[in-house]
């Protein structure tokens, strides 16, 4: 048996359920370079997982909420360009799964144009409390080609100390009420796109990016604060509420 890292992208497995669906990205999806925006990548994502659940039979099993993502961009998916986008759960723990989602040109399904990588917390569909998979969830998901492979739910990024926020460059940010979902607060791809900012208000469009976010709390829609410091970012709401981090791996 191969074993990977806790950071590690796991391959496409050869064997278990995958769930597949084609894309195509519409004019709202798309910067001003054509390529597809991370917040519209992170839509995506949420998409085709819930996409997925649905097939499964098991939408009304639980709610999920989002830990973490981490999307890393080999060459940014584009306009007129159709998708392949494939997923399928990549680890397991008590009260949260990994899922991984591979994007690709149609044209071409065996060179990944983005890798991604979630966290899920499974909620009971009732209480909204953590709550451990039921034997359903286990035999869809947990029978794919990494069952057994154990997730934590455990954070990866430290809080910021305050050194390093006095010294980060900061921005005032707006979340909108038409950013909420059905569950009422900020949808999570939401989150993005205040990075994106930053890089279209530098005239910097990325060809190639690798960041990952770790949502600490839910945002409503109201005033926030977007800080950087080096590789490191942060959202904060108005009274200082630590909402996400971010660390850019590489772009």
């Amino acid at each position: 048996m191969t074993h990977y890292a806790a950071d590690e992208m796991v391959p496409l497995p050869s064997s278990g359920r995958v769930f597949s669906d084609t894309f195509r990205a519409g004019l709202g999806d798309c910067a001003p370079g054509g390529r597809v925006r991370m917040d519209a990548i992170a839509r995506w994502l949420q998409d085709i997982a819930w996409w997925d659940v649905e097939d499964a039979g098991l939408a009304d099993s639980a709610l999920w909420i989002l830990r973490r993502t981490r999307i890393q961009v080999h060459r940014f998916p584009r306009i007129q360009e159709p998708h392949l986008v494939r997923t399928f759960p990549s680890g397991l723990g008590r009260i949260v799964a990994e899922r991984r989602t591979v994007i690709t040109t149609a044209a071409d399904p065996d060179t990944p144009l983005v890798d991604t990588e979630a966290l899920w917390v499974h909620l009971d569909a009732q209480t909204r409390r953590p709550h451990a998979f039921t034997p359903d969830e286990l035999k869809i998901f947990g029978a794919a080609g990494y069952g057994d492979r154990v997730v934590s739910h455990r954070l990866r990024q430290p809080r910021p100390e305050p050194h390093e926020l006095e010294q980060a460059t900061q921005r005032p940010w707006q979340f909108r009420h038409t950013e909420t979902d059905m569950a009422d607060h900020v949808n999570n791809a939401a989150y993005w796109a205040p990075l994106e900012e930053e890089f279209l208000q530098a005239g910097n469009e990325p060809q190639q990016l690798d960041a990952e976010v770790e949502f600490r709390d839910g945002a409503y829609p109201g005033a926030a604060r977007y800080l950087a410091n080096g590789k490191r970012r942060w959202l904060l709401a108005e009274h200082d509420e630590l909402l996400a981090t971010f660390v850019i791996r590489e772009g």
